[in-house]
């Protein structure tokens, strides 16, 4: 393939710091629909993502891809994660391209996952009757990347491979597919953080984020995105589309601890099968756990029960034994009051 010699640089403005100042409190309205991330939203679905697509591309093989108008983008829904979209497919020069993000610990399925995904992928980019062609149908060459950010210890680069899930060891005629997992966390500086600028602004962004979480800091996200138009990080993106970002991450956050709540439900109910007071217990706590972090980010109870898809009376009762042993909110003593 032949790259496309570079006519245009582009070279963004930072937007106004007090353009941060527009975010209003609506931010903590939820869009209970929006099942998007917003790695999705900024490398698919945003006006920019065409643009962002081609720098991610470019910075994964060299290249120097100008036309946005090459990029096409793919639709495949519940594959690679259910009921919350993380990741997305495109074909460019030829190649068909599926991201992931993962935001917790990488699944050892995800050529698995990948397969699946590819399948339905050429089924969209490969028409009936070409299929029963007689010929040889020449397709895009596929390639399958997960982006990690997670908080867990991981190598900077690392593979994963559809044959290493095999009952019995592959012959040389085996289907293989691999999955370059590459760590975008800021400390571990892999080399495509500096080829390309909105991946590396997008993970200096999820840093802020943490960093504001991590202190306990009211409305942290609302806080994190003030900092980085502040700081010329995403400025314009953040700018356009703050409150949306916000409400994003607060239902993707959220995501990500509904699973940690369910695993550990699930451990919890394995070491105390046959109690059933004992599980009952247990998951409970998770709940009353939950509330008592949402209720320090000043969260309202409305905001928390559709969070954690719990009834608002059971909500309300939670957080009104939480004031009563505030502000030490002893959790024990909360769940024995919430369960009596």
């Amino acid at each position: 393939m032949t790259d496309i010699q570079n006519t245009e640089m582009q070279n963004q403005q930072s937007t106004q710091a007090d353009a941060a100042e527009k975010l209003t409190d609506t931010v903590h309205r939820e869009n209970t629909n929006h099942k998007d991330s917003l790695f999705v939203d900024l490398f698919y679905s945003d006006e920019t993502a065409r643009e962002n697509l081609l720098s991610l591309y470019n910075a994964l093989h060299g290249a120097d891809l100008t036309d946005p108008g090459l990029v096409h983008r793919l639709k495949i829904d519940d594959v690679l994660y259910k009921n919350f979209k993380n990741d997305i497919s495109f074909e460019v020069a030829g190649q068909v391209f599926v991201f992931g993000e993962h935001q917790s610990t990488v699944n050892p399925n995800m050529p698995l996952r990948c397969l699946m995904y590819a399948g339905r992928a050429y089924e969209q980019l490969v028409s009936t009757e070409a299929r029963y062609k007689t010929r040889l149908v020449k397709i895009p060459t596929p390639e399958f990347f997960v982006f990690y950010n997670g908080r867990k210890e991981s190598p900077t680069e690392s593979e994963l491979r559809l044959s290493d899930a095999y009952r019995i060891p592959a012959s040389t005629n085996s289907l293989e597919l691999k999955v370059r997992v590459i760590n975008i966390n800021t400390n571990k500086g892999h080399e495509i953080l500096k080829k390309c600028k909105i991946l590396r602004e997008y993970s200096l962004f999820v840093d802020t984020v943490r960093r504001y979480q991590d202190t306990d800091t009211p409305e942290a996200v609302k806080e994190a995105v003030r900092e980085c138009i502040k700081n010329g990080i995403l400025a314009e993106y953040l700018s356009r589309k703050g409150s949306e970002v916000v409400n994003m991450l607060i239902a993707e956050y959220d995501y990500e601890t509904d699973i940690r709540v369910k695993q550990d439900e699930a451990r919890e109910e394995g070491r105390e099968e046959g109690r059933e007071e004992g599980r009952e217990q247990g998951i409970e706590l998770k709940v009353v756990q939950q509330v008592l972090k949402k209720l320090k980010k000043s969260y309202t109870v409305a905001q928390i029960a559709e969070a954690l898809e719990e009834p608002e009376e059971k909500i309300s009762r939670i957080v009104e034994m939480a004031q009563k042993y505030a502000p030490g909110y002893d959790e024990r003593k909360i769940l024995e009051e919430v369960m009596k």
